[in-house]
């Protein structure tokens, strides 16, 4: 019940899909339609990687174990995501536009200095 009402927040349905996504439990395509064009081509260079994905044979799958949110301005949320794998913290930094259509869309993901720099990445100091 409780992650059925933390998907009721933008932030937390993005950070749970993308997680999704990013540790190779469910293919890029899924987010098609909830990135805007720049981030999606980010999230198919970055997906078949699985960069999320726990190393050696954890038999727990990674999770959401926090979301918080920055709002720059009206229709903006950057938003920091912490993963939990068994006893390892991960973390990943996204931003989400609203779209005229009143759709949050993902606009850019930040896996951290690890992944290196990727265009579209969210710049130090603004999550």
């Amino acid at each position: 019940m409780q992650r059925q009402v933390l998907d009721d927040q933008p932030r937390y349905w993005f950070a749970h899909r993308l997680l999704l996504t990013l540790s190779g439990r469910r293919p890029v395509h899924t987010l098609l339609g909830h990135a805007l064009p720049e981030a999606y081509d980010q999230l198919a260079e970055l997906a078949p990687g699985a960069p999320l994905r726990p190393a050696g044979r954890l038999s727990e799958a990674p999770y959401v174990a926090r979301c918080d949110q920055y709002e720059p301005r009206q229709g903006v949320i950057e938003a920091f995501a912490r993963v939990a794998f068994g006893e390892r913290l991960a973390a990943f930094a996204f931003r989400l536009e609203r779209g005229e259509d009143e759709r949050w869309r993902c606009a850019a993901i930040d896996l951290g200095p690890e992944a290196g720099p990727r265009p579209g990445h969210i710049p130090a100091g603004r999550c």
